[in-house]
């Protein structure tokens, strides 16, 4: 009896003070991730031609760092011993060797599952196998956790994020810790001492604006996740991040739609975590995900997320601070039709209320950089004059 009252005390000690690891997300995430392209149809195969296509592509160059599978990696049961197992004909060698071989390419392994009793394709979840199911993910060398919030029934919601929170810090395994309660229960108003980025929407699809219904859920269209929460950027920054899903990029919207994509998840310092087939990707697509400069404005050391500056006449200007005084625009057509479109410096306040920054557009002149097209185009001294094709960018960084 007095052993068990012991481990009990222990257990309870270490709960007490684990937080998060600190020192991981400082930017938001970049990776891939299977859900958006194979749902539960993923295997081993599939996963080691990704990571290739990681340092092939350019892409790992690039940023991109994380690996992640997503529901459906494992056996439709646990062991005798109650330990999750890989699903022995999609996985023959097993995590610890699929994370061996991500990691022998410079890249970063991760792993989903779900607060739930089961996941959200019906796998064992981790409901009352918390610490036992980090422990392993720790011996798989595991580097990243997505933990999803199906089939919970009443728990709750940041109690259950707590607990596998406690349990990564225990097993001793740094890992970014991605938590995907789909911000039903406004996991920004809790979550920055518990993972490293939280969804803030349900289900993303490949669309530009459009909302596809599943009985009692739905999937939305880039443009519906933009405009679905409102007055939560000042909770993001380095370390805890709003998680606006997984990037549709080279998923069947138009080249430029997957641009206006790119821009906005960067500069709404979103993770860019990939949801495409990179074996199939075409050219464009992956010129438009490896852009070195709108990645960097993603990438921006302050971590502030960027912010609506106007919405009139068919044209989206958004705006983010960067270091050093630099600051970032995107401006989007959201009209079928292009326009040509002027945009006179001098008429306009530049400044952010949330973090206290602000630009006399009338006494300082910045260089303007099109970073898309990674050409210079002169400076705020004169008006800006561009054509925007429809669902197009034009996203731009300020220097002085």
């Amino acid at each position: 009896m007095k052993k068990t009252i012991l481990i009990v005390l222990l257990i309870t000690s270490v709960n007490c003070n684990a937080q998060k690891f600190e020192g991981l997300a400082l930017t938001p995430p970049m990776g891939w991730n299977s859900w958006n392209t194979f749902g539960t149809d993923i295997n081993e195969q599939l996963v080691k031609d990704i990571a290739d296509k990681f340092v092939e592509l350019g892409l790992k160059d690039a940023g991109y760092e994380y690996v992640v599978l997503d529901d459906g990696w494992m056996a439709k049961e646990r062991d005798a011993n109650g330990n999750l197992m890989a699903d022995p004909e999609k996985f023959p060698h097993g995590m610890k060797a699929l994370a061996d071989y991500i990691h022998s390419k410079g890249l970063k392994f991760g792993l989903y599952n779900c607060a739930g009793s089961k996941t959200c394709g019906e796998y064992p979840g981790s409901r009352g196998h918390e610490y036992q199911d980090a422990l392993l993910y720790a011996s798989w060398d595991v580097d990243y956790l997505k933990y999803d919030w199906c089939n919970t029934e009443k728990l709750n919601a940041e109690g259950a994020y707590i607990t596998m929170r406690d349990a990564l810090k225990t097993a001793g395994r740094p890992m970014v810790f991605s938590i995907c309660e789909w911000g039903d229960n406004d996991p920004w108003k809790w979550a920055k001492d518990v993972g490293h980025l939280w969804r803030v929407t349900g289900d993303i699809i490949n669309c530009w604006d459009c909302e596809v219904g599943h009985g009692s859920w739905s999937s939305n269209g880039v443009w519906k996740i933009i405009n679905m929460r409102k007055d939560i950027r000042k909770v993001a920054g380095p370390g805890h991040w709003n998680d606006y899903d997984m990037m549709e990029v080279g998923n069947g919207m138009t080249d430029a739609e997957d641009r206006s994509h790119f821009a906005m998840w960067s500069m709404l310092a979103s993770p860019l975590i990939m949801g495409n087939d990179l074996r199939t990707a075409s050219k464009e697509t992956i010129k438009t995900l490896s852009n070195k400069e709108v990645i960097a404005v993603n990438q921006d050391k302050l971590g502030i997320q960027g912010f609506r500056f106007s919405n009139e006449n068919n044209m989206e200007i958004w705006l983010k601070p960067l270091d050093n005084n630099q600051w970032a625009m995107a401006f989007i057509n959201m009209s079928d039709n292009p326009v040509d479109f002027v945009f006179d410096w001098k008429k306009h306040d530049i400044g952010d209320d949330v973090n206290g920054r602000y630009v006399d557009m009338k006494k300082n002149v910045f260089k303007i950089r099109d970073v898309f097209n990674h050409k210079n185009l002169g400076d705020t001294s004169t008006n800006l004059k561009a054509k925007i094709g429809s669902h197009d960018v034009l996203m731009v960084t300020l220097k002085e």
